[in-house]
């Protein structure tokens, strides 16, 4: 069996002959369409009766698409994939169409942002109740358990505070009541993880981030290895629409080459200056699952085969002046959301006003940083001059 590194370099090829055209390229070309011909009537009788053989329009797909699609179910080891135009679109979808009126869900407290607002505006308001559960509550979440608890929806680690979840554990007690399990899985890529291996259903990564690298597309991939969700996620994509670019899966499957390389730079990277804040007077903890100190370090190993370039740091609390100082001005660390490209990114946050099951001290200050391709010398000068700024501030 080849290596995952090897695999990057050679799955979604299958389309590179142009489908007989005689033009072999390495890479599939991008093939954009909208409108589809049936070559005669019978053809176009099957397409109204849902039994045409080939797509009948260009929102159900298109050969650079599938190359995409085919490339991401092999790294994940799913049955099916799905490709939506935003990862908040790909977590959306999947939440409505496997749950329902009067449905019970679990939702991870450290979930990200959009997906919690989703699920307190919209999920409610179609009737499914929400419970949001410790991330670190393991085989105890069948305590919040009820008859009509259909779905459980982990995100490990968590995306701001970096909990790493027990996730064979809670998938197993999640399959015990016959609960479908989903996971936002993101942060580790197909390279560091594989959520199917552990018990998720329904795995959904930003394919904006890491796999695209270059913060040019917005895309969000659903993998799937359960029967019943792939025949509702597979009615889904088709009823509401959602649709991705062939353009912007050409630009996926670029990225996707290299995604073995980058992620060892931002592992390394990352960790380098996640053990240099360590150490600094103005950090009171560093929240990064690879390394010893974090108290969830043993699920990570047990979970992960490595560690992203995302991570955060609780820093002492200051004015705004002062943080002001640290951040406006820095140099290489842009202050903004999204994280896995190429560049370094860095946002703050307040975990207490984020969070319902879980406690966070209410001046707890923290920040989220994105370590992207650059030197981590040059990055730690960075933030050091930053510092030297807030403390000049007071």
């Amino acid at each position: 069996m080849k290596h995952i590194e090897t695999k990057l370099t050679l799955l979604g090829r299958e389309h590179s002959e142009h489908f007989g055209c005689g033009f072999p390229s390495v890479s599939p070309p991008v093939h954009r369409a909208s409108t589809l011909l049936f070559p005669n009537l019978e053809a176009f009788d099957q397409g109204e009766q849902g039994t045409y053989s080939l797509p009948t329009y260009g929102r159900f797909g298109n050969p650079t698409q599938w190359a995409l699609e085919n490339a991401l179910c092999e790294l994940n080891n799913a049955d099916k994939v799905f490709l939506f135009s935003s990862g908040l679109s790909a977590i959306t979808n999947s939440l409505l169409g496997l749950l329902e009126q009067g449905a019970h869900a679990l939702i991870s407290d450290s979930v990200y942002g959009p997906t919690r607002k989703f699920c307190d505006y919209e999920l409610k308001r179609y009737g499914v109740e929400i419970t949001y559960y410790d991330p670190r509550i393991g085989a105890n979440i069948k305590d919040l358990f009820r008859p009509n608890t259909k779905l459980v929806y982990l995100e490990s680690p968590g995306s701001l505070t970096f909990e790493v979840q027990d996730i064979s554990a809670i998938a197993q007690a999640a399959h015990d009541i016959g609960a479908v399990v989903v996971s936002d899985d993101t942060w580790g890529t197909p390279l560091f993880l594989q959520p199917h291996e552990h018990g998720i259903d329904v795995s959904i990564q930003a394919v904006t981030k890491y796999i695209s690298g270059h913060s040019d597309l917005l895309m969000g991939a659903v993998s799937v290895k359960n029967t019943a969700a792939e025949q509702i996620m597979e009615r889904l994509v088709r009823h509401t629409g959602d649709c991705v670019t062939a353009d912007n899966c050409y630009l996926a499957l670029r990225g996707l080459r290299t995604l073995a390389v980058r992620m060892q730079h931002h592992q390394k990277t990352a960790l380098e200056v996640a053990h240099w804040l360590q150490n600094r007077p103005e950090v009171l903890r560093v929240l990064h699952p690879a390394m010893d100190s974090h108290p969830d370090h043993q699920l990570w190993q047990k979970h992960f085969t490595g560690a992203s370039g995302v991570f955060s740091v609780e820093i002492k609390p200051c004015s705004k002046n002062a943080l002001a100082a640290m951040l406006d001005h820095l140099e290489l660390l842009g202050l903004g959301f999204s994280w896995g490209g190429f560049e370094s990114l860095i946002i703050p946050f307040r975990p207490a006003l984020l969070r319902t099951a879980t406690s966070w001290a209410k001046d707890s200050l923290a920040l989220r940083l994105n370590i992207g391709l650059e030197h981590a010398d040059d990055l730690i000068a960075d933030l050091e001059a930053g510092f030297r700024r807030m403390k000049n501030v007071g």
